[in-house]
């Protein structure tokens, strides 16, 4: 699966606000103060859009075209150590 950045961005953006939305109708019910509804409801929509992000984060690390770039840099790096200690 692949997903341009601005699409993952707005993807993270659109799970955040509903979240959040579904946050402020609890807590709306729930007998607390406005201030506190409204920090709460502003504290989990910016936690669910870090946690997408990060999400999307290690689906990106994971994906066989990433492993096989990782991989190649560590054999370009042994190689070249391997060569430096010949000297």
């Amino acid at each position: 699966m692949y997903l341009s950045s601005r699409a993952a961005l707005v993807r993270n953006l659109g799970v955040a606000l509903l979240n959040g939305a579904i946050t402020l109708i609890i807590l709306l019910i729930a007998p607390l103060g406005l201030a506190t509804v409204i920090v709460n409801t502003a504290l989990v929509t910016i936690a669910s859009f870090i946690n997408a992000a990060a999400g999307d984060a290690i689906v990106k690390f994971l994906q066989p075209s990433q492993i096989r770039t990782i991989v190649s840099e560590i054999i370009t790096h042994n190689s070249q150590i391997t060569k430096d200690n010949r000297k």
